[in-house]
């Protein structure tokens, strides 16, 4: 379950982060670990294709001048419409969670 809602969370940041600006892999890497979420080039890969193929972002290839030329990924109309979507739901379970715990402790 922690695995899902890592994921789930992953991806919302993921394209917000587009929502932004169109960036490079290694740059996306890079907002994430500024923002305290740790994730490597093999968790972000598979995630970038699966959001691409379900046309939630695409990419293009820039020439670059330190190297082969770098695919920039950005985001779509359509994942623009999703990351709404994402952004209520993840608003919606914020306040539930919040409410349900509110008086609540957890013991371990």
């Amino acid at each position: 379950m922690k695995a899902q809602m890592r994921k789930g969370v992953l991806e919302m940041c993921i394209l917000s982060v587009l929502s932004a600006e169109e960036l490079y892999t290694s740059d996306i890497i890079d907002k994430l670990r500024n923002a305290q979420l740790v994730v490597v080039e093999g968790t972000l890969y598979p995630l970038l294709t699966r959001l691409k193929n379900e046309g939630l972002l695409e990419y293009y290839w820039q020439e670059s001048n330190s190297g082969p030329p770098r695919k920039y990924f950005r985001i779509t109309e359509e994942g623009n419409n999703f990351l709404r979507e994402l952004k209520k739901s993840w608003e919606e379970i914020n306040e539930a969670v919040s409410l349900t715990t509110q008086n609540t402790s957890i013991h371990e």
